[in-house]
């Protein structure tokens, strides 16, 4: 199935999670599995989906996640 990931258009197994996404992000991005859960908050067709439904929010053809990964910064 066809998703937008964050602007970008993905191909993902009819099964695909929010979990998975997170997953897919993080391996993208070279981080470990345990990882990418920390500090990321996601959103489906524009509302937060919460931590503990990822595994459980499978995703439809054509939906449009957003995944938001926190930084730290400050003043120099």
């Amino acid at each position: 199935m066809l998703v937008t990931v964050n602007g970008e258009p993905r191909e993902l197994p009819p099964a695909a999670t929010v979990c998975s996404v997170v997953e897919l992000l993080a391996a993208d991005g070279g981080r470990e599995r345990e990882a990418a859960h920390r500090g990321v908050a996601v959103a489906l067709e524009g509302e937060v989906v919460p931590r503990d439904s990822w595994s459980s929010t499978r995703l439809r053809d054509g939906a449009r996640v957003e995944v938001l990964a926190a930084i730290q910064g400050g003043s120099a």
